[in-house]
């Protein structure tokens, strides 16, 4: 489920947000589900607790995860989040289009180019 790349320059606790962060927007991991434990995870991937607990907390500051006191972490509802990217990813193309079609790029180029995609 995680892997953890050590040749990677980013820390580990990165690593653990961005691939929870994918599996959660994919609907791999579902809404209200538990997250593994901390000691748990920490174990599989032999590395030190306090590195999990902060990939925890920075999932739950993004508003992927929420803990219950006692119970542990569950996964949010990622409909939100999802629709969030989404808007963020159109707004990104538009920024992209304005500027290609700056550069001289044809309207036909581009929906030539999104076809192909």
């Amino acid at each position: 489920m995680i892997v953890i790349d050590y040749k990677d320059a980013r820390p580990i606790y990165e690593q653990i947000v961005e691939r929870f962060s994918e599996l959660i927007l994919k609907g791999v991991l579902t809404a209200d589900s538990q997250m593994p434990s901390v000691r748990n995870l920490a174990m599989e991937l032999s590395i030190n607790p306090n590195t999990i607990q902060k990939a925890y907390m920075e999932l739950e500051r993004r508003g992927y995860t929420y803990s219950v006191k006692g119970r542990g972490i569950f996964i949010k509802d990622p409909k939100a989040l999802l629709d969030e990217r989404k808007k963020n990813c159109l707004m990104r193309i538009a920024e992209e289009t304005r500027e290609a079609l700056g550069y001289g790029v044809t309207k036909k180029e581009i929906k030539d180019m999104v076809e192909s995609i």
